[in-house]
């Protein structure tokens, strides 16, 4: 920029302007504050000069006056974009980069634009967890003042999450609180997530994950003092640290309801509260309560209430009242739903979970209830729901604005196990398939005793309601020779159907095709299992009721579970055959690290229409269930072969304790446990050739668990107790799969 006008006021007689291209001459007049046959001051001058500038248009720009009033305007202009290329992008495709830069073929060149685009690319590489990225703008003279506009990138690694540290979880573990939060450490078999990945809003989302965690487990006064990122010096890492306030434990003390509006009548609807005197607060349980009782004063007629909860807490004694508190709302309908952001996933799969719909009354808990359900599908990473009042001032609109990250999941891994010697295992998952919700998963294991294959399909709203259906194929073969002296085979497929009566209790209903086939046999083997050597179909219709009270269905520490099943098999097929099944399982927790857990399975098969249970069908307890024995390691043994035979009826119950060893962060826990098991006979044994006894047989023990890359990696060492003497033991047990 340059100027040789005089300091005073001089007289502009003409104004000339030299070095146009493609701006017309009237366009730079019209930027002039300047008039021919005046006298223009200084500050005009500057002004005007200034004004040319900002238009964008002109890289250079000199006034000059003659002695004789002659303004001559010298320009250079900004060249025009003629072509735009983003080169060495392969993490982020062009088109994201298009719609955040401002510069376009076409669009006027300048440095000061091309800068602010750097800075764009920048952000947009940040938010993806990428802070290592250079980017370098290029520019290629062409003719007509034109330039092609060239951004090379290099995109450097996603900066990954080396460690994350919690300062101040005196009560709960740095594993436990891991667990909860979305930011997770850099780990080898975490290749195919991006939950290793530094995000900023992911870190600002696990600051409410852990004040919903603390809040749900009776800390009422716990905070996130600090959440703090430090980038390395190379930007390829950080390092996450969250300090933390945990409060103290509440448990509760009262419970009342109160009524501003005269017409309700409190008392029953003290059957809505989710929770007693004496349980430890749990913030989850008071939103739920407030909505249930929103829910049953709009039955009763009474659509615009708010139910505020209120808390008196008493430090001390770490006791809380609660009070629920029963308001005249303001009569505000919803006027429209607006979901922005759900690029893939499809509007009704979020609308689905919304309790409030279009041209309802506005309700704050429902509103809340509402957000709840869509974070809880997984889906996004951000969900923000606005309130915005419209022009009538009855009505309001609800912008729902979300952010979508990855449902897709990849696992594989290889490994070895007592049970199936080695082994390697791959699936893949979709938890939002076509952006519909659906779930699809194949999974495939192989090992040196059994391989397996499974294809699954679930429709979390089937026919537009709340019911769960699905569809599974199967196959499965293993290799019984060491236990019973034969292979098996079993290939079929199965239709689901599920719902929910409360957010504990749900019922599933289901439909097992399957063709089971006993081969290779031994030609030694028990005459029992040579009877059965062939292929059977099997028609199976069954249900199981579930009622989960537990805190975490992965890992629990406190609550209950309950399940109830029965089969019938007959409906077509070879087999007929009736089958119940029961479990339960209650878990606590000492001193936040010390978790019990004691159970009881249950089952009973019986066969009809003068059919027996087949092998296949029966129960068999050893292995990872009633540990210290082989698999098939008790019951009905046939004398002279050795081999397994299967019960009709079992128990299986124990108790175990969970505690840490100094590897949490590793994932690794330790536990001791005692097991006891009884198995009932096979239908028609003779009692000459095949050893029996129903008497409980019981071990001890102790292992770890690991969650490893793989799922659920269990150790267990363990030693019988009471058996018997022709009873199949196991001190060393290594097993891989979930275990309840």
């Amino acid at each position: 920029m340059a100027s040789d006008v005089q300091a005073s006021a001089v007289y502009v007689r003409d104004i000339q302007v030299n070095g146009l291209q493609r701006v017309e001459q009237e366009t730079v007049l019209s930027y002039l504050d300047i008039q021919k046959g005046r006298a223009v001051s200084q500050e005009k001058l500057d002004a005007s000069l200034k004004q040319l500038y900002a238009t964008g248009l002109f890289s250079d720009v000199v006034f000059d006056v003659s002695s004789n009033g002659l303004l001559v305007i010298k320009i250079v202009e900004n060249p025009v974009v003629n072509k735009r290329v983003f080169d060495g992008n392969d993490k982020i495709d062009d088109k994201i980069l298009e719609s955040e830069v401002q510069l376009a073929p076409r669009s006027i060149y300048s440095r000061a634009k091309v800068q602010e685009d750097v800075k764009r690319i920048l952000e947009v590489y940040k938010r993806s967890g990428r802070y290592a990225v250079v980017v370098e703008p290029k520019i290629i003279n062409r003719d007509q003042n034109r330039v092609d506009l060239i951004f090379e990138i290099d995109e450097g690694p996603a900066a990954s999450i080396d460690k994350v540290n919690f300062v101040g979880n005196v009560h709960y573990s740095d594993e436990d609180l891991q667990g909860e939060i979305m930011s997770k450490e850099s780990r080898w078999y975490r290749i195919f997530s991006s939950s290793e990945n530094y995000d900023p809003e992911k870190t600002n989302y696990d600051k409410e994950l852990l004040r919903r965690f603390y809040l749900k487990h009776g800390y009422a006064d716990f905070r996130v003092v600090s959440a703090v990122a430090e980038l390395s010096p190379d930007k390829k890492s950080f390092v996450l640290t969250y300090v933390l306030d945990e409060g103290k434990r509440y448990k509760i003390k009262d419970i009342v309801i109160n009524s501003e509006i005269s017409d309700v009548n409190v008392e029953p609807m003290y059957e809505e509260v989710l929770f007693e005197k004496g349980d430890w607060y749990n913030a989850d349980l008071v939103e739920k309560s407030v909505y249930a009782l929103t829910e049953e004063l709009g039955k009763s007629g009474f659509a615009f209430v708010d139910v505020v909860p209120d808390l008196n807490k008493n430090l001390d004694a770490g006791e809380i009242d609660v009070a629920f508190d029963i308001k005249e709302g303001d009569r505000v309908f919803i006027n429209r739903i607006n979901i922005t952001g759900n690029d893939r996933t499809q509007d009704d799969v979020i609308r689905r979970e919304f309790r409030i719909d279009e041209g309802d009354a506005f309700n704050a808990a429902k509103l809340r209830a509402s957000r709840r359900n869509v974070e809880n599908l997984n889906y996004f990473s951000k969900v923000d729901i606005d309130t915005v009042p419209t022009e009538d001032g009855n009505k309001a609109d609800l912008n729902v604005n979300v952010q979508e990250k990855s449902t897709g999941y990849f696992n594989v891994g290889v490994g070895y196990s007592t049970v199936n010697g080695a082994l390697i295992r791959t699936g893949v998952t979709e938890n939002n398939f076509q952006g519909k919700g659906q779930q699809l998963s194949l999974d495939a294991g192989i090992s040196q005793r059994a391989s397996e294959y499974n294809l699954s399909f679930t429709e979390p709203y089937f026919l537009g309601r709340r019911l769960s259906a699905g569809v599974d194929v199967f196959r499965t073969e293993e290799d019984y020779q060491d236990e019973g002296s034969y292979d098996s085979e079993s290939t079929g497929g199965r239709v689901r159907l599920g719902w929910n009566y409360t957010d504990d209790l749900s019922q599933y209903a289901r439909y097992t095709l399957r063709q089971d086939k006993i081969s290779n046999v031994a030609h030694d083997a028990s005459q029992y299992i040579k009877n059965e050597e062939g292929s059977y179909t099997g028609s199976i219709i069954g249900q199981t009721t579930v009622y989960d009270k537990r805190d975490s269905a992965i890992n629990p520490k406190e609550g209950y579970y309950l399940s109830l099943g029965n089969d019938v098999a007959g409906a077509g097929g070879d087999e007929k055959f009736l089958k119940f099944d029961a479990k339960a399982y209650t878990y606590y927790t000492l001193a936040d690290y010390y978790t019990f857990k004691f159970f009881v399975n249950g089952g009973y098969i019986t066969g009809y229409g003068g059919k027996d249970v087949r092998l296949m069908n029966r129960y068999y307890l050893g292995g990872s269930t009633l540990r210290g024995f082989e698999f098939g390691g008790i019951g009905a043994r046939d004398k002279y072969t050795d081999d397994a035979l299967g019960g009709n009826w079992m128990v299986y119950s124990g108790a175990e304790m969970s505690f840490p060893i100094g590897l949490d962060e590793l994932g690794i826990k330790g536990r001791t446990f005692v097991d006891m098991g009884m198995l009932g006979k096979p239908d028609n044994i003779d009692r000459d050739i095949v050893e029996y006894s129903s008497s409980p047989r019981v071990a001890a023990g102790f292992g770890f668990g690991w969650m490893s890359p793989m799922g659920q990696i269990d150790v267990d060492i363990a030693f019988p107790i009471v058996k018997e003497k022709y009873d199949k033991t196991e001190a060393f047990r290594l097993n891989f799969g979930t275990r309840l």
